[in-house]
């Protein structure tokens, strides 16, 4: 049995696999492969141990249907054809619940870093502006007991929660589809209607799937019901906000500030108006970028990949309904 990765992962994700006498090959060179290498590849291998890698749809499948296992190397299978993996009876797996916390610690980091202009400020400071201080320039504002406005108070979501309770008394108001019942219990949640939300939370923070309900559901029209000091938060994915209104709505001031760790496309271009802006701070994706968790969503890829070459059931399965061992 043969494996291919398409990037190099943790060495505990390759030390499991050498432990189960499971060959591989890792593609260590630039650039990324396109669709059509990763088919080439993965036609000379039974599993695919997949980080990233675009054009996984219909046609990849239908050409990839000896695959014995397609493990995702995250928790987002967004674009992925799930439906056509299920059709050709191939199981796909993911990485779920490993990087709530640290994708919660970088909305947090986004959230101070937008709220105190640091990076806005450190940029002066480079650019051999940092003069005298005076008491009403460059000021941010204090978190501690406003209001956060989440939608999607899933895992990661509640983590953030949790912190922000804990240790800054911050309200917790959230938009859902279904009630986080603990969340009211042990935080203090208010399930509110979208608009509820948007007009009463000083920050925002969105942390949904991206699906066809929520793709694009932040716009100009969600920005104008915010209030205009409000930050807009995105650790979910780019597509959810729609970028070239964000850029009008921070430019005129509509919204206060944005923090995003992820934007459409990625990689964001270095000339795009967001990463001049003294109101926006922009991150390349770093919500699982930890030792802790890449090494946690390393070892469950592979766990992945050793239980459908063994024709078992994946232990973090996308489309459990696939008949294992087929």
């Amino acid at each position: 049995m043969k494996v291919f990765i398409n990037k190099v992962i943790p060495e505990i994700g390759l030390k499991l696999l050498d432990e189960a006498g499971i060959a591989y090959t890792v593609w260590k060179e630039k650039p990324i492969l396109d669709r059509g290498q990763a088919i080439q590849f993965c036609k000379g291998h039974d599993a695919f141990l997949s980080v990233g890698q675009a054009g996984l749809d219909a046609d990849f499948f239908k050409e990839c249907k000896h695959l014995k296992v397609v493990a995702l190397h995250s928790v987002g299978f967004d674009g992925v054809d799930i439906k056509a993996a299920t059709e050709n009876g191939i199981p796909v797996g993911n990485t779920p619940n490993v990087l709530n916390k640290a994708t919660a610690e970088t909305a947090l980091l986004l959230m101070l870093t937008v709220a105190r202009k640091a990076l806005y400020l450190h940029e002066k400071i480079k650019k051999g502006e940092w003069g005298p201080s005076q008491p009403t320039q460059d000021l941010g504002f204090d978190l501690a007991g406003k209001t956060l406005g989440i939608v999607g108070l899933g895992r990661i979501g509640a983590e953030l929660a949790k912190i922000v309770t804990q240790s800054w008394g911050m309200k917790i108001l959230y938009h859902n589809r279904s009630t986080n019942a603990l969340a009211e219990k042990e935080l203090g949640a208010k399930k509110v209607s979208m608009d509820e939300l948007l007009a009463q939370s000083d920050v925002v923070s969105v942390h949904t799937a991206l699906t066809p309900e929520t793709k694009g559901m932040f716009g100009m029209e969600q920005f104008k019901k915010m209030k205009p000091t409000a930050i807009f938060i995105n650790t979910s994915r780019g597509a959810v906000h729609k970028e070239d209104e964000l850029t009008e709505a921070l430019r005129q001031h509509i919204i206060w500030g944005a923090g995003l760790d992820v934007t459409n496309p990625e990689p964001m271009s270095k000339d795009n108006p967001l990463l001049e802006m003294e109101n926006a701070v922009v991150f390349p994706h770093i919500g699982s970028a930890t030792k802790e968790t890449r090494d946690k969503m390393s070892r469950c890829a592979v766990e992945n990949i050793i239980a459908g070459l063994k024709g078992e059931p994946l232990p973090y399965p996308v489309n459990p309904e696939v008949q294992q061992g087929n």
